[in-house]
């Protein structure tokens, strides 16, 4: 590629922060893969957030990409499923498939689109340098006219508006907002932005865990469960039995061990416990993963524990039955009775049209 800026090129990153800073720009951050888009005439690359190439997986988005941008530009921003019930992470990373054939039926079933929101390239012109507010603007000028998949994200310089779409946009599956600096130059791999997300918090069933990498004698991370809730509609959320719904794992080495022995008293043969293999009926377990693509061979066996432990975690949202990112730790709850920890404590945002974020 004959570009002013050519791959490997890490993407901006963000640090969280706890609320919205004041006197920046704000974006909605989209929950999809970080990408970043080289073209260089009919030669389109896809980049991961790790440099990688994604451009394989996604051939729906190139002839979309031709038609909207400019000959010669790279451009940061996201790749996104837009769903019935908008943005759908779990579909989307099922389109990262080694099969061509699988590539290719998921192309046509759940085709991708970009949400552009950087400017780091613009035909002869490198703009790293420059201003976030000049990237901005070049971005407007440069998709004045957007195709159907190639979207520009919404900004602001209105922290109340901010505080609205942090509210708003969850409903439509977004993970909160972005706030740059106006002034700001593109850093590659660097945290120079502010990213703000929702947090709240639950009370789950310790269901198991699985042990560490070091060996059986830590705890490596804890599997949580929710007993169902009869008026949910989420798919899980409703009917069978205690549901497999995320782990929480980040412990000092030295807590792990000791977890270990802790737990120890707990531990049952499996086929006493919930989620015995073949008997999980309409009940989300951890058998129904299977192996992992993003990490090929991993131990899904786990250790079993009487399902009596309640332990608070911090989460940001729900993808369907289950928390979208692992849990942070915050205490255990030994006055909490565990068939009291159901999926109706899950605050669950009013639901929002797609298309007003993008509009």
């Amino acid at each position: 590629m004959d570009l002013p800026v050519v791959p490997p090129v890490k993407p901006m990153l963000a640090r969280a922060v706890d609320e919205i800073p004041a006197g920046l720009v704000y974006e909605p951050k989209w929950d999809g893969f970080r990408a970043l888009v080289f073209r260089d005439g009919d030669e389109v690359e896809i980049t991961s957030r790790t440099t990688k190439s994604m451009t394989r997986y996604f051939p729906e988005l190139l002839p979309h990409l031709r038609a909207a941008l400019p000959p010669r530009c790279v451009l940061d921003g996201e790749i996104v499923v837009a769903g019935a019930g908008g943005l759908d992470f779990e579909a989307l990373q099922q389109r990262v498939h080694p099969a061509a054939s699988r590539v290719a039926r998921l192309a046509a079933e759940t085709p991708v689109s970009f949400v552009a929101f950087d400017l780091l390239a613009n035909g002869d012109t490198a703009l790293l340098d420059q201003p976030f507010t000049r990237r901005r603007a070049d971005l407007v000028a440069l998709l004045g006219d957007p195709d159907a998949r190639v979207h520009l994200a919404p900004a602001t310089e209105d922290p109340d508006l901010a505080r609205q779409w942090f509210d708003q946009f969850e409903g439509a599956g977004l993970d909160g907002i972005v706030a740059k600096a106006p002034d700001s130059r593109y850093e590659p791999d660097r945290r120079v932005m502010f990213k703000i997300k929702h947090v709240r918090t639950a009370d789950c069933v310790v269901a198991g865990y699985r042990p560490h990498k070091s060996g059986p004698d830590a705890v490596g991370s804890l599997l949580l469960g929710l007993h169902p809730d009869p008026d949910a509609t989420a798919p899980g959320a409703a009917g069978g039995g205690l549901a497999a719904v995320g782990v929480s794992s980040a412990f000092p080495m030295a807590r792990r061990r000791e977890l270990a022995r802790e737990l120890a008293e707990l531990v049952i043969p499996i086929e006493d416990h919930p989620w015995a293999p073949g008997a999980s009926g309409k009940t989300r377990t951890p058998w129904d993963a299977g192996e992992s693509r993003w990490a090929a061979g991993r131990d899904l066996l786990f250790v079993p524990l009487r399902p009596v432990l309640v332990v608070e975690v911090r989460y940001d949202h729900m993808e369907g039955p289950r928390f979208r990112h692992t849990t942070q730790f915050v205490r255990f709850r030994t006055d909490r009775d565990p068939a009291s920890c159901t999926f109706a404590q899950l605050g669950r945002p009013a639901p929002i049209d797609l298309a007003q974020v993008l509009r």
